[in-house]
């Protein structure tokens, strides 16, 4: 919760910069100072809120679960799927215990496994790249499109083209013979990548196209000829319900949804240990079931969630708006908005407001001093981590991914937070440059 105390005036210390070091004016604009209250503290996230206003039916949805004694894939879980249809425009959709179980499922009941490859971006949570190692299949990665941190359809047609080479039968195969399978496209902060050329792609070279929607549940594309939302243009896609997401859960959960019949009756027997008909296994799946409580939860919080990416996308705009104010748009780079003049509704949904900043660790440090939290998605490219130096990639390879590594960081962002703290975090991202070019020396 953001909380404000009494207005407080700073008083100018001899050798301690401040942000208006005349007293009245900012040393990077010249603007009139602005109040100042210093004992706020701005959360990332802030899901008090939300619960205060829903507390009661969700309460109500917890208590039917518990009174029916139906706790696994009960009619609650079935709602829920049907009400993912009919928001996402989807025939079928299956619910699992989180995003990540999601996706393994997926790559399991698609059978790609030991001696196949899939392309995907070395610039998202670990999940994406983590489920394709957990199958057997080996992580190819292509670099990030610079101004959406989405992964470059152009990038992913070089990869095919020269980082791997087909064989007499027609398939792809990477440089260490492993078939090529599919795609996975992250989109990445709410913002959907390029779908309709990476459609183009998967079609042209044969390969399956799988969409990370975990952080972009609702987001919008302009899709062939319409609109489409996120998950909803591949083969099939899947979301994350984890707390902190657009859409919550009170724990794990997930959803994938698909065009096919075949493959959604396939998952659904993969979520349950591969059993169909009961206690009869003919593959090998996992206990990927999704939760009966969560999904009473989400059913509630769902018809929200157009309402809440609204807020998100005011939010966002202030914060554009305030940074020109502060005249820091020469200094930080706001997030991209190529859809924004496409007739959209969720031409962005903002799962986070993420800028690219000069001297992002040193700014960070200054903000976490004025109780602004604010996090860092990622400190690095999944090329680089530990656990996939066997992939044999080396720092360098993705150099738009390691430059987002290290430039880029999260402001706060949620549906209520309130446009008082947004001008604090505003502020304070201007005092900090404003010292900084404070004690630049002068030059005669």
């Amino acid at each position: 919760m953001v909380k404000t105390a009494r207005r407080a005036v700073r008083t100018p210390q001899r050798g301690v910069p401040t942000f208006y070091p005349s007293g009245r004016y900012n040393v990077l604009n010249r603007m009139p100072k602005l109040p100042s209250y210093l004992a706020m503290r701005v959360p990332l996230l802030d899901l008090g809120e939300q619960y205060r206003a829903l507390s009661e039916p969700i309460r109500e949805a917890i208590d039917d679960v518990l009174a029916s004694h139906r706790f696994i894939l009960g009619p609650k879980v079935q709602a829920f799927e049907k009400a993912i249809c009919a928001y996402c425009n989807v025939p079928h959709a299956v619910g699992v215990s989180s995003g990540t179980d999601a996706l393994l499922a997926i790559l399991m009941a698609l059978g790609i496994g030991p001696g196949d490859a899939v392309i995907t971006t070395p610039y998202t949570f670990f999940a994406t790249a983590g489920c394709i190692a957990r199958v057997g299949a080996r992580p190819l990665f292509a670099d990030i499109d610079p101004e959406t941190y989405n992964v470059g359809p152009s990038a992913i047609r070089r990869c095919l083209e020269k980082d791997c080479q087909m064989d007499s039968d027609g398939a792809w195969r990477a440089k260490n013979g492993e078939k090529v399978r599919a795609i996975i496209p992250v989109h990445l902060f709410g913002l959907c990548c390029e779908m309709d050329a990476l459609h183009e792609i998967s079609e042209r070279f044969q390969l399956d196209l799988l969409e990370d929607a975990a952080q972009a549940i609702g987001a919008e594309f302009p899709f062939g000829g319409g609109t489409a939302k996120a998950g909803t243009m591949g083969d099939v896609g899947f979301f994350s319900f984890y707390p902190s997401k657009n859409l919550g859960a009170a724990g794990d959960a997930g959803m994938i949804v698909c065009p096919d019949e075949t493959l959604a009756g396939k998952l659904r027997t993969f979520r349950e240990h591969g059993m169909e008909p009961r206690y009869f296994h003919d593959v090998i799946g996992g206990n990927f079931r999704l939760d009966e409580i969560q999904a009473a939860i989400l059913g509630v919080k769902l018809p929200f969630l157009e309402r809440w990416a609204a807020s998100r996308r005011a939010a966002a705009d202030f914060y554009c708006a305030e940074f020109a104010r502060a005249e820091l748009t020469e200094r930080i780079t706001p997030p991209a908005e190529p859809y924004r003049h496409c007739g959209l509704t969720n031409h962005h949904v903002y799962h986070q407001y993420v800028i690219r900043a000069p001297m992002r660790d040193a700014l960070r440090e200054h903000l976490g001093k004025r109780e602004i939290e604010t996090a860092i998605y990622y400190p690095l490219g999944l090329h680089e981590q530990k656990c996939f130096a066997h992939l044999g990639y080396k720092k360098g390879d993705f150099p738009e991914t390691e430059r987002a590594a290290r430039e880029t960081l999260a402001l706060p962002i949620y549906p209520e937070i309130s446009r008082e703290a947004q001008r604090y975090v505003v502020d304070a991202i201007a005092e900090f440059y404003g010292s900084q070019l404070a004690n630049q020396p002068k030059t005669t």
